[in-house]
């Protein structure tokens, strides 16, 4: 019984981490991830509730917390603190600046929330992974963050973009659809543009100046996967 009780606790704590995670979740997912009935998350759900966190049910969706609520910083797991410093490593590695910029940021406050026991360990851990020199430490960009916020605000850029051929500079208007990483090229934006009138991948590295507008977009009914999919065998640039 004690047995159950805890799991139990362990998954209501889970399941709040899951809401506050996540915009919507629906019973179906969280029954899914847990191995468990549906039937059981309305039980679940309902002890949260009668717990004082304040779950709101949409019908047809899903399950959402109430803006503003918070629960305390989450206490990481030793396994999961050992992930992060060891993607820290990769990240240090990366071209972009502003994306080193705010994961080192990120790591900071995610180190605070740590036990003691585990922060001697991360510790150790962190001087203990290197990462060859045959990768470079030359940033190339520093635009990453703005194009993501652009990107989750449906927000237009106007760049000014500098072609891979011919070295030709132009000025676009682009709707921000998804990124693209490779180790060839780094980090890749693909974007609807507005001049060419058709999804075109630009190179963060080439583009030369950037300004969020005060023009929004609606969102693109194209996926990833089925962009990617297409343009598998003949990527196009502009």
């Amino acid at each position: 019984m004690i047995d159950n009780d805890i799991k139990r606790l362990s998954r209501l704590t889970a399941i709040l981490t899951q809401l506050q995670t996540k915009r919507i979740v629906t019973s179906a997912s969280l029954a899914e991830k847990f191995a468990v009935s549906v039937r059981t998350i309305y039980r679940d759900i309902r002890a949260l509730e009668q717990a004082g966190v304040p779950v709101l049910t949409e019908e047809g969706k899903g399950y959402s917390l109430m803006e503003g609520y918070r629960i305390p910083p989450v206490m990481f797991t030793e396994n999961e603190a050992n992930a992060l410093i060891t993607a820290e490593k990769l990240v240090l590695k990366n071209r972009d600046s502003s994306l080193i910029k705010e994961y080192t940021e990120a790591i900071h406050k995610i180190k605070s929330v740590l036990s003691y026991a585990t922060k001697d360990k991360v510790e150790l851990l962190s001087g203990r992974i290197a990462v060859s020199p045959a990768i470079p430490d030359t940033n190339t960009s520093d635009s990453l963050t703005r194009i993501q916020n652009a990107l989750t605000a449906f927000k237009v850029l106007n760049i000014t973009y500098r072609s891979e051929h011919k070295g030709e500079k132009t000025e676009r208007k682009i709707e921000p659809f998804a990124l693209y990483y490779s180790l060839q090229e780094s980090w890749t934006l693909i974007a609807y543009c507005r001049l060419r009138k058709d999804y075109r991948m630009f190179r963060l590295d080439r583009i030369l100046k950037m300004e969020e507008l005060e023009l929004s977009f609606k969102p693109h009914k194209l996926t990833l996967k089925d962009y990617l999919a297409d343009k598998e065998k003949n990527f196009r640039h502009p």
